[in-house]
């Protein structure tokens, strides 16, 4: 049996399914990674532009990444994994998705149970206030978006040096204790505390189905099958298989 046929068993066999996806599986829909020689870090050292002190200190040194960010995932489309995986919700096959990316492609593609682990790009914060207001493209017009009582506006996007906000952090836990079987998909898992939840779910024998672009230490050490390839590819096959072989439920493509 295959590792795209061995997937399909273990998530129809599953009782409470759920996914950790990560920046992989959004490079397909052309946005890039943060880590990586291509990714944005790269060009955006972390200590400049990706902390909490950072944008305190210089927003509008700051919000020029953040711009560039926007423009990217404003063009983005949700891609064949981010589908399959809103089927598998709807067919009652996956549970819930805790997601660390900021994208909001899983919506996008009719994910209804999704956990925003690293914040969200489509609502913003003021620093003043503690207002949230909705993303608009007219906030990109301006060097510092700004809150109607002229605080400074940041994107609900979780930055270094901030915690991880307490409902996502403790209801991604709640799943992860919960679940007997974890899906983890375009991640190599190393950021803390979202890199603990696949080894907090392991450590009570629930089974890891690891999903990835190339073997990580999920794979070397955890994960009980690794499906390699392109996750816009192998997630949708895996997908298919399922919903037709035990479900009877035809993939919308």
């Amino acid at each position: 049996m295959d590792t795209i046929a061995q997937a399909a068993e273990l998530l129809a066999s599953a009782r409470h399914a759920i996914a950790l996806t990560g920046a992989g599986i959004s490079v397909e829909s052309g946005i890039p990674a943060f880590r990586g020689a291509a990714g944005l870090w790269a060009r955006y050292p972390i200590e400049e532009y990706a902390t909490l002190d950072a944008f305190v200190k210089n927003p509008g040194k700051v919000w020029g990444l953040f711009k560039e960010l926007y423009e990217v995932i404003n063009r983005a489309e949700p891609n064949g994994a981010h589908v399959a995986l809103a089927q598998l919700e709807a067919a009652g096959v996956l549970k819930s998705i805790i997601t660390q990316n900021i994208d909001n492609l899983h919506q996008r593609a009719g994910s209804k149970h999704v956990i925003e682990f690293h914040g969200t790009a489509s609502e913003l914060e003021c620093l003043s206030c503690g207002s949230t207001v909705q993303f608009e493209e007219s906030l990109l017009t301006v060097d510092v978006p700004r809150c109607a009582c002229g605080g400074v506006l940041k994107p609900k996007i979780i930055l270094f040096g901030e915690a991880i906000p307490a409902p996502a952090l403790e209801e991604a836990e709640r799943e992860a204790l919960r679940c007997d079987l974890m899906v983890v998909i375009g991640t190599s898992a190393q950021v803390v505390p979202a890199s603990v939840l696949p080894l907090v779910a392991k450590q009570r024998g629930v089974r890891l189905v690891e999903m990835n672009v190339e073997r990580t230490h999920l794979s070397e050490h955890f994960a009980d099958l690794s499906v390699l390839g392109s996750v816009g590819q192998t997630l949708p096959r895996v997908a298919e298989e399922v919903l037709a072989k035990y479900i009877d439920t035809p993939l919308v493509q």
